[in-house]
């Protein structure tokens, strides 16, 4: 493979040129989340040249990701979305070193994570790996990339980038000073693909600046796209968070995401304890997301955001089992069923139907 005819088209640009794409070359960057954001970021950054990328993600292809993370196909589901991305980009990036973690990113592991890399990026939709990943890079002094969505609307953004004076640029406690709790991921409030890929590629074009340092990268400033208007604002955003205070958050904060905390043994049904008793007529099962691709039949569809206990009626001699596509949002209704009638028997399916 000759690697100047394969970035020719590139290397081209003036701005770009053999210089550039050394540099490209050269760089090393951590993608946090192989899904619908993460997997295209990772996908061009290796066919632009990006040198070293290591992928981290803790889960596994499902159906329902489809639709907006186009690099996975139905062959792919079940599988491990770091090791099924890191086989692509092997075969579509001859010049890039791919390695990849099948774990979650925790507080005990992201300084590990990021130690030997330039840029991390945020292809997450975890609000607290967000917040991790922002408060690590601030400590360690790293830029990092980050990118959000809701429904229609997406945010893109540079922080903690190095200035010429020796400070570092705003960071994302400067626009959002406290983590927000109840902002639906697109599990639960749905997206519309197109709207993830156009904030993928803007993150893509801010690494890119980032490494050969041409154009302007969206420091000090939060872009917010809205797709079914086409329009943008961009928000100028003021250093004001300091490093110290960052380290004291660092100390404190556990940074749990509810998908990956402990649960209750208990209020919990394995699949493959449920695979044996779902035959049985004492069981009612309750999905709390719509439009699960389910092996099974449930008895009733309630979206936890309309899930309300007290328009429930409860058979006391049933067992509830109930179900969405990872196990968050079934343990937070097994939870709010058990507080409200205490005698009930319920339970969440561990994993949810991806992991059934």
């Amino acid at each position: 493979m000759d690697k100047n005819q394969f970035f020719k088209r590139q290397t081209t640009l003036s701005e770009i040129g053999e210089v550039g794409q050394q540099k490209l070359q050269d760089a090393s960057v951590l993608v946090v989340g192989c899904g619908g954001l993460g997997s295209p970021i990772a996908v061009y950054l290796a066919a632009s040249g990006i040198g070293k990328i290591h992928l981290v993600d803790f889960d596994t292809v499902a159906t329902t990701n489809l639709h907006r993370q186009v690099f996975y196909d139905l062959n792919d589901v079940g599988k491990s979305k770091a090791e099924v991305l890191s086989a692509f980009i092997k075969k579509r990036a001859p010049f890039t070193v791919v390695n990849f973690t099948n774990e979650q990113v925790t507080k005990e592991t992201i300084f590990e994570l990021m130690e030997n890399v330039d840029i991390v990026v945020d292809g997450t939709d975890s609000l607290p790996t967000k917040y991790l990943l922002n408060d690590a890079c601030v400590v360690k002094g790293k830029p990092l990339v980050y990118g959000s969505l809701y429904k229609f609307d997406g945010y893109v953004a540079t922080f903690n980038v190095l200035q010429k004076d020796g400070s570092h640029s705003a960071n994302l406690r400067d626009a959002f000073p406290e983590m927000t709790t109840d902002i639906p991921n697109c599990e639960t409030a749905g997206t519309l693909n197109g709207i993830v890929g156009m904030i993928a590629m803007q993150q893509v074009n801010e690494v890119l600046k980032l490494v050969t340092g041409i154009g302007s990268p969206l420091v000090n400033t939060l872009l917010i796209y809205n797709s079914l208007e086409n329009t943008q604002l961009k928000m100028t955003l003021l250093p004001s968070i300091l490093k110290t205070e960052i380290l004291k958050l660092f100390e404190t904060q556990s940074y749990l995401d509810a998908v990956c905390a402990i649960q209750r043994a208990d209020l919990q049904i394995s699949p493959t304890d449920l695979r044996e008793k779902i035959i049985f007529k004492n069981i009612e099962i309750i999905a709390v997301l719509s439009d699960l691709e389910l092996p099974f039949k449930v008895h009733q569809t309630i979206p936890i955001t309309d899930f309300d206990v007290e328009k429930i009626n409860i058979d006391f001699n049933k067992t509830y089992v109930i179900v969405c596509q990872r196990g968050l949002n079934s343990y937070k209704a097994t939870k709010m069923l058990k507080k409200r009638y205490p005698a009930l028997t319920v339970l969440s399916l561990t994993g949810g139907i991806a992991n059934y």
